[in-house]
């Protein structure tokens, strides 16, 4: 099959990333590593005023730029739909997390009004390939071997057990859907090896593609789809150990202690502050000694986590390095979403089936058997100086860590507040690959992509990535939000209504702390007209609450 881009190469211009004055052969073009980690929260990592020891990620972002101001979605299937497809989430099929319906955007799996960019890449020349977290959909049509990629070792469901093939929920797809299972390899059902932990597995499997494909002389696109530090917190104990202590002061401390390293490295200003506490949470001192002694263990534990994934990130990179690979590759790292403050141990639904199958005692942390989440207390730390967490389209639910580093950024070492989302990856990965976004594809015409391909900011020729008026909306199951430059509207409250939402200026309230809904009704009459076409175009619907 012929595509409308292809025609570029057979007349030998190829898009050069670094200077388009140069021409490259086909295979020339630059490697692209995407890494996403599962749940990590903004101020986790060194490069971004975390505390736990990530030396690679702190190179990384020493040789790039650090985005400050990266928005996703608020949830892990929305964001990877938007990412994925360089469009808002109900155009990419994914409305509502883990919903399956026959309704238009809330299909729960890719559609066909969009294409997803790695099918681009590979119908171009790329090799691809992929290890870890799916979630886009359990049919076999659904698979990352149908949407794109070459290779493909996957757990097709938004949490899996870090050390074994053990479920998680009853609803798991072994239960529900028979033959099915949760990982599948290159489309076919596979299993978990035995002993593997999830983030050294996925870092063998994503090293064995990439070494598979140096014969062939073609550029690759590797999807590091990390699933730590997604819950359950499971960890060999070696990482967790050389936390110990550390979080005995408690989640309220290191809350002000991740505000203040934020402000000192630069990435927030220095008149920022806290939020308000969730009313979820307890206050640190109100805990028991038990309970105090349980809370820094879950913490510790994560910050384990968030060490072995940084250590497996070194080893790609370090591959990458040894096969002369690296100078050549254009790599990212973000988050997903903001810091996880779910707890379903505890949950009314989940938590039964939990407690059956796994314990959340003390000497168990961590292990397989265990299942543990550190919860809205420690999401509120991870998320500093953000309000709320993963769920909300607060700032704490949307934005996340983003470092773009390697083949074509010029503008480094920096720190940029631009205003940008998780849609402005694939413009830029296809920008990168020299190919363009057709109007049809497979014969069905398909959406245009919202996002902005960043290759002009990156490689020096503009300081803007988006218009200053640059509308940009979030919707997931009645959490939704609008942005125009520096003015926000929000709404954080269930059941939807529209005169929930709340009006905020960033510029200089980062916390989302002061109501500006009345102070300035013409602005947030403006916002409320936006939400209104947004949700039109893009086909919002929102549920409408049962009646007693």
């Amino acid at each position: 099959m012929k595509f409308p881009f292809l025609p570029i190469f057979g007349m030998i211009f190829i898009f050069s990333f670094c200077s388009p004055k140069v021409e490259e052969t086909f295979e020339n073009r630059p490697n692209i590593l995407l890494i996403v980690a599962d749940d990590l929260g903004y101020a986790d990592i060194g490069a971004f005023g975390g505390d736990i020891a990530t030396p690679n990620l702190d190179a990384l972002a020493a040789s790039g730029i650090r985005f400050s101001r990266f928005h996703t979605a608020p949830v892990c299937a929305v964001t990877r739909a938007m990412m994925l497809s360089g469009n808002n989430n109900h155009v990419a099929g994914m409305g509502s997390q883990d919903l399956v319906t026959d309704v238009k955007g809330y299909e729960g799996h890719l559609t066909d009004r969009i294409i997803p960019f790695p099918e681009l890449l590979q119908q171009s020349g790329y090799t691809t390939f992929m290890a870890g977290k799916w979630h886009l959909g359990l049919r076999p049509e659904d698979n990352p071997a149908r949407k794109g990629f070459e290779k493909s070792f996957v757990t097709l469901e938004g949490g899996a057990n870090h050390f074994s093939n053990r479920l998680l929920f009853p609803d798991s797809p072994e239960l529900t859907y028979g033959d099915k299972s949760l990982y599948t390899e290159n489309g076919e059902k596979s299993d978990w090896p035995e002993g593997a932990y999830s983030t050294d597995f996925y870092t063998e499997k994503l090293i064995s593609y990439i070494e598979s494909n140096l014969e062939t002389g073609k550029p690759f696109f590797g999807y590091a789809a990390y699933t730590s530090p997604h819950w359950p917190l499971q960890v060999p104990g070696k990482y967790w150990k050389k936390y110990q202590g550390r979080y005995d002061e408690g989640y309220e401390i290191l809350q002000e202690k991740r505000l203040e390293s934020l402000k000192k490295s630069g990435l927030i200003p220095q008149n920022a502050s806290l939020p308000a506490i969730h009313p979820s949470i307890k206050p640190w001192e109100s805990l028991s000694s038990e309970e105090k002694a349980k809370e820094s263990r879950k913490m510790e534990i994560y910050a384990g986590m968030v060490d072995n994934l940084d250590e497996n990130i070194g080893k790609i990179l370090d591959y990458l390095k040894s096969k002369g690979l690296y100078e050549n590759t254009l790599i990212i790292f973000m988050s997903d979403n903001g810091a996880a403050g779910n707890d379903f141990y505890y949950s009314s639904f989940y938590g039964p089936y939990i407690q059956e199958h796994y314990t959340d005692a003390y000497e168990e942390m961590g292990t397989e058997k265990s299942f543990i989440s550190y919860g809205p207390q420690w999401a509120e730390a991870g998320s500093a100086p953000f309000r709320y967490f993963k769920g909300f389209t607060t700032e704490g639910g949307i934005t996340t860590p983003l470092i773009i580093a390697g083949k074509g950024v010029e503008k480094s070492p920096e720190i940029n507040a631009s205003f940008l989302t998780v849609m402005d990856l694939a413009p830029t990965f296809l920008e990168v690959a020299g190919i363009s976004y057709p109007e049809k594809w497979n014969e069905n015409p398909v959406k245009p992509q919202l996002g902005n391909s960043l290759i002009p900011f990156l490689s020096g020729k503009t300081d803007l990535i988006h218009e200053p008026n640059y509308v940009f909306g979030l919707e997931h199951r009645g959490y939704a939000m609008i942005r125009k430059g520096d003015w926000k509207l929000v709404n954080h409250i269930q059941p939807f209504e529209r005169g929930n939402f709340e009006l905020y200026n960033l510029s200089n309230d980062l916390a989302e702390q002061h109501n500006l809904k009345n102070e300035f009704p013409v602005k947030y009459e403006e916002l409320l007209t936006d939400w209104d076409q947004y949700s039109e175009n893009v086909g919002v619907i929102i549920p409408t609450p049962k009646s007693n």
